[in-house]
């Protein structure tokens, strides 16, 4: 008889899940087999999908940058092209050394911070991280959606509908994602290959007038100097406007937030993924380098060559002043041409933000346990993500202007904690020469993000809105998993194979004990304790299990059971894990699973409150052991008659 044919519903769920399992088996024991690391996409692949958000800021940035510095424009450029090279650059070079797993910096600050301090921490920066790639994503499709309604060839039909198209676009994105990584890769290459061709063009022609035009820069050099003054007060000024151009900074964070996506070589592990993060240093520099250069010429040729006045809001230049010089210096044929090309890159722009945040939110909150288990599987993430985008959308109106701050704030925020982060790095590391260089590095991001919180204090307050929902939901599915097995695997020792073999042929019996003195009294006396009260027979063996919390802010775990014989007759078993009866509850269905007989394990009443208990249990992994026990049991194992048996005395 042949099997029914799965169902609509069977078939959604298994697509929207597809990989869910192997995600999870990367998380396995010591005993696991170490994956080869080298697949992926050459570096350069990559490079274009983080560059659909870097470079295309090469849409809005001179406008920024003229709107922000007026004639010092490119003097202001070339010191935010100083400090990515030599401040951006090293540090995420550095972090790709310390972080080669897509963490980012926040991998790097959460090792400094134990238990639940850490765990807190990591939420306010995944707040902030979150903050940037979202807005990302809706900041560049509304932005795209500004160029396609002010291109004069765009449907009348679709003026007055801003908000509209800024939804459809972002639709559009996440139904890539959901066709598959590989498409939206392939997308990425062509949109950024054509893109840099265009703006090379245009970089060319402006930069050949400026040279035939010997005059406008005569009469730029002339007014600088009427306006500002020396040189030294130009370099002061520019100094201080540079932390309204840190929107051209985006990109470092995705770029090594899709680092699992770059090519190693054939030899690497996950522990040791030396190809991957060659690769992923290349496609830092030389997107760094690419963008600097289009960067520096642009700021020139648009503050030398476009009226002041069409930079201002409503002018034909404010924030499309590439475009502008497209239309005016290469016609209505080129100029249209490359309006689409910047309208789908700009809505290509949330990939590489979504790609990041497909990358690092289930490095960290699943494993927390602060996220349910399908967190692990793309398509899924991919609705909610697309969703949060529809609702930030809506509340922005799909308003550039009014999006910019949190954008910036999320970008400085993240740049902030990446340079003190390789600071405490490198002065772990003993290296005196680099702990100095990024400590001044830190200082500059740390400036620039103070001076743009007090210029735009809507950017911290949408970000605190993001940590809010992160902390909230996250303690809520903490919460909703707390009676999970939570444990990866379980293997036993030689020795406590052996306690397990030696018992299985009659009733197998266990006593959960918390460890005090461990001296021969504390087992003698619990044994008559748990005699007396369950009427053990005495001809059956009593084996102790010890579970010890080394982080109770951890959530899942691999169990190694060790066994060990004590003051030369007491069997004990002792294992680690944050939460005592998840892992006794673990180790009963494995004992169960190995033996075929059905385990007993003997507790004694918590004393306190109940709360109390439950508060102690879900914050440090102890409490009221018994009675989670048997909930954990009952949870794994619907079956009553396949349960492990729990006692209380």
């Amino acid at each position: 008889m042949s099997a029914p044919a799965p169902t609509r519903t069977n078939r959604l769920h298994a697509w929207l899940l597809e990989g869910l399992s192997d995600m999870a088996r990367q998380q396995t024991g010591p005993q696991a087999e170490k994956r080869s690391a080298h697949q992926g996409q050459p570096w350069w692949r990559v490079m274009c999908l983080t560059g659909v958000d870097y470079f295309s800021t090469l849409g809005y940035q001179p406008g920024i940058a003229a709107l922000a510095a007026g004639l010092l424009s490119p003097v202001a450029t070339i010191v935010l092209v100083l400090v990515t090279l030599a401040g951006a650059l090293p540090v995420y070079r550095r972090v790709a050394e310390e972080s080669p797993h897509g963490q980012g910096s926040i991998a790097m600050l959460e090792r400094l911070l134990p238990f639940w301090k850490g765990k807190l921490f990591v939420l306010t920066l995944l707040g902030f991280a979150a903050t940037d790639f979202l807005i990302t994503i809706t900041l560049s499709a509304a932005d795209s959606s500004v160029h396609l309604l002010e291109n004069p060839h765009a449907p009348h039909w679709l003026h007055g509908r801003q908000m509209l198209v800024t939804l459809l676009l972002i639709a559009l994105l996440g139904a890539v994602f959901l066709k598959g990584f590989l498409e939206a890769i392939g997308v990425a290459v062509a949109l950024v290959g054509v893109y840099l061709t265009l703006n090379a063009v245009i970089m060319v022609t402006g930069l050949w007038q400026l040279a035939t035009e010997e005059h406008v820069i005569t009469d730029w050099t002339t007014a600088l100097t009427a306006e500002h003054g020396n040189v030294p007060a130009m370099i002061g000024v520019a100094l201080i406007v540079f932390p309204k151009l840190a929107l051209g900074l985006s990109g470092f964070e995705t770029g090594v937030a899709v680092m699992p996506h770059v090519e190693g070589d054939p030899g690497d592990t996950e522990e040791r993924p030396s190809g991957r993060i060659r690769g992923a240093k290349k496609l830092l520099t030389t997107a760094a380098l690419i963008m600097s250069g289009f960067l520096i010429a642009s700021s020139f040729i648009t503050t030398l060559l476009i009226p002041a006045e069409e930079f201002q809001p409503g002018g034909a230049a404010n924030g499309r002043a590439l475009a502008y010089m497209a239309h005016d210096h290469l016609g209505s044929a080129f100029g249209t041409v490359y309006d689409v090309a910047t309208i789908a890159i700009l809505w290509f722009a949330g990939a590489s933000a979504l790609a990041g945040l497909l990358n690092l939110m289930p490095q960290y909150l699943p494993r927390y346990g602060m996220a349910p288990h399908w967190a692990r599987a793309v398509r899924p993430m991919v609705i909610v993500f697309i969703l949060v985008a529809f609702l930030v959308t809506w509340i922005f109106d799909a308003d550039v202007d009014a999006q910019g701050g949190a954008y910036a704030t999320g970008v400085l925020v993240l740049i902030c904690s990446a340079a003190v982060a390789v600071t405490i790095a490198a002065h772990r590391a003993g290296q005196r020469n680099r702990t100095v260089a990024f400590a001044v590095i830190s200082v500059v991001f740390v400036y620039t993000t103070v001076v743009n919180v007090v210029e735009r204090p809507d950017g911290v307050k949408i970000g605190a809105c993001f940590i809010a929902g992160i902390m909230i939901l996250s303690l809520a599915s903490r919460l909703a998993r707390a009676f999970e097995l939570r444990v990866t695997g379980v293997s036993l020792d030689p020795m406590a194979e052996r306690f397990v073999r030696d018992t299985s042929h009659r009733t197998i019996r266990f006593i959960a004990n918390e460890p005090d003195e461990r001296d021969a009294a504390e087992y003698r006396d619990k044994i008559q304790q748990i005699r007396a009260d369950n009427e053990v027979p005495p001809e059956d063996d009593l084996i102790f299990v010890e579970v010890t919390v080394p982080d109770p802010s951890e959530f899942e775990a691999y169990l190694t059971v060790r066994g060990d014989v004590l003051h030369g007759r007491y069997r004990v078993l002792t294992v680690e894990h944050s939460a005592v009866p998840n892992a006794l509850a673990a180790f009963l269905l494995h004992v169960r699973d190995l033996s075929g007989r059905r385990p007993h394990m003997y507790f004694e009443w918590s004393e306190g409150n109940p709360f109390a208990n439950f508060l102690r249990f879900f914050l440090f992994g102890q409490g009221e052991v018994a009675t989670v026990t048997r909930e954990v049991l009952r949870e794994a194992e619907p079956d009553r008659a396949k349960r492990p048996r729990v006692h209380v005395g």
